[in-house]
């Protein structure tokens, strides 16, 4: 039963972040690369990204606080990857090294037994 919980926290964190981050991805692109019609679709399909990513996220079935450390460093990973793949920025060194401190403090708040 726990290991159903635990599948169930990390498809929910992985959508979720997924929805956020190429959410905001979808609203970069049409500030900045789109023409007027097109601004105003990207717009709302981010918005429409953004506003499911907060319901798929609170659909998860731990406590807020941990789950929030979890989804902080998922968020990074998920965001780095649309990063690369939407925009062709490969992190760079400062971006890795601050990465892993986000990974580490997510581990910590997630993992640490209380």
């Amino acid at each position: 039963m726990a290991a159903m919980k635990y599948l169930i926290t990390f498809s929910l964190l992985i959508l979720a972040t997924t929805l956020e981050a190429g959410g905001d991805a979808t609203v970069r692109v049409g500030l900045y690369h789109a023409s007027s019609l097109t601004r105003i679709l990207l717009m709302m399909v981010g918005a429409a990204m953004l506003f499911c990513y907060g319901l798929t996220l609170n659909l998860a079935p731990v406590d807020w606080g941990r789950l929030i450390g979890a989804y902080v460093a998922t968020f990074f990973l998920i965001a780095q990857i649309i990063n690369l793949v939407a925009f062709r920025t490969p992190p760079s060194l400062p971006i890795i090294v601050g990465g892993l401190f986000i990974l580490t403090g997510g581990a910590i708040i997630t993992l640490w037994q209380r």
